[in-house]
């Protein structure tokens, strides 16, 4: 399998994952609003499992150590291959609230809830497993990010993100605060299966008879797609917002449609790949956890930005709310350099 020999490939892919996960909800908001999420998703899931088997085909079984994607099949551990399919299942369905979050709030308010959580829960993680670490830095680090999390609600409660559009005859309308509440609810939910899903994937690839980076990116996008059936048969009978949606509407929908979601997830999953290839780079190619941690945890702030500066979330807000959402970034951007330094300097992932 290929793995990075420098160091400036290693920086390399830390700044595509950074990005591929930071940008990814783009696609879903460039349909505006005209796709519904539970729809996006089946696309999404698709390009998941896709980019994981070509990548698995091509770069996993290149190389010059002669270890293919095949191989690593091959002697992993049934329990590993268990592992990998369950963490794309938790993944899942905290990505879907995710996304159901952002449709009804927008990213930069639904990213700093769900995935600053996220980066909560899996400090808790880090304290209940001893994993290592300065306590005290992932200590405050998460009580940082804690108060982004505060000020993201506070901030939803307040603006409802964004004023509706007058209606066909100039009057304006009232901010939707339930949907707002429904927003935070999905986000804070999705938080703690995102928090948790990377620890699946750790164990899965820890031990003799662990997957390597590429062959658990093909069990996690299995368990993508199958759980997305599976998630997708409660999402779109019983939607967050609107009425009920039918399967033939995807069948209906426009090629371009389709392509938005299957980008989406090669975007995500090009973040995930790069993440897990960084983590088994050896020798001098290797880079401090910490290093890797703070790019991975960039993308929280790269979505929240695209969010306030791309889709212009705020631009009917009053102006403190705008002031706000300054302040959660900064205080997301804190938070995450806190706990970096206090994370373990120890690879996460046994090579």
């Amino acid at each position: 399998m290929i793995l990075p020999s420098s160091q400036i490939s290693v920086f390399i892919l830390l700044i595509l994952g950074m990005l591929g996960w930071g940008l990814w909800a783009n696609t879903f908001k460039s349909t505006g609003g005209k796709w519904r999420f539970e729809l996006f998703y089946f696309d999404f899931a698709l390009g998941v499992l896709i980019t994981a088997v070509v990548l698995a085909l091509t770069a996993g079984s290149l190389g010059f150590d002669g270890f293919s994607f095949m191989d690593d099949i091959r002697l992993a551990g049934k329990r590993q291959d268990v592992l990998g399919f369950a963490a794309g299942m938790v993944f899942n369905l905290g990505n879907m609230l995710l996304l159901a979050a952002i449709s009804l709030a927008g990213m930069s308010i639904a990213f700093p809830i769900g995935m600053g959580l996220a980066l909560v829960v899996a400090a808790g993680w880090n304290f209940a497993l001893k994993m290592g670490g300065n306590a005290t830095f992932l200590s405050i680090g998460a009580a940082v990010t804690l108060g982004a999390i505060v000020l993201a609600i506070m901030t939803s409660k307040a603006s409802s993100l964004i004023s509706p559009p007058p209606s066909a005859d100039g009057t304006k309308k009232k901010p939707k605060k339930k949907s707002a509440g429904k927003a935070v609810a999905l986000s804070l939910a999705a938080g703690i299966l995102l928090g948790s899903f990377w620890r699946l994937i750790q164990m899965g690839m820890a031990g003799e008879n662990g997957l390597g980076p590429y062959s658990i990116g093909v069990m996690f996008g299995v368990g993508v797609v199958f759980s997305t059936f599976v998630f997708n048969l409660f999402f779109m009978n019983l939607p967050v917002a609107g009425q009920p949606v039918e399967i033939a509407e995807y069948f209906r929908a426009r090629v371009s449609r389709h392509g938005t979601g299957v980008l989406g997830g090669i975007l995500w999953y090009a973040g995930l790949i790069c993440t897990l290839i960084v983590a088994r780079a050896q020798g001098p190619a290797a880079v401090s956890t910490r290093i890797s941690y703070a790019f991975e945890q960039a993308a929280i702030v790269v979505a929240a930005l695209s969010g306030v500066f791309l889709w212009r979330e705020f631009d009917g807000a009053k102006s403190d709310a705008r002031i706000r959402v300054g302040l959660i970034i900064f205080l997301l951007v804190a938070g995450i350099g806190i706990s970096a330094v206090g994370i373990a300097p120890a690879p996460p992932v046994n090579p």
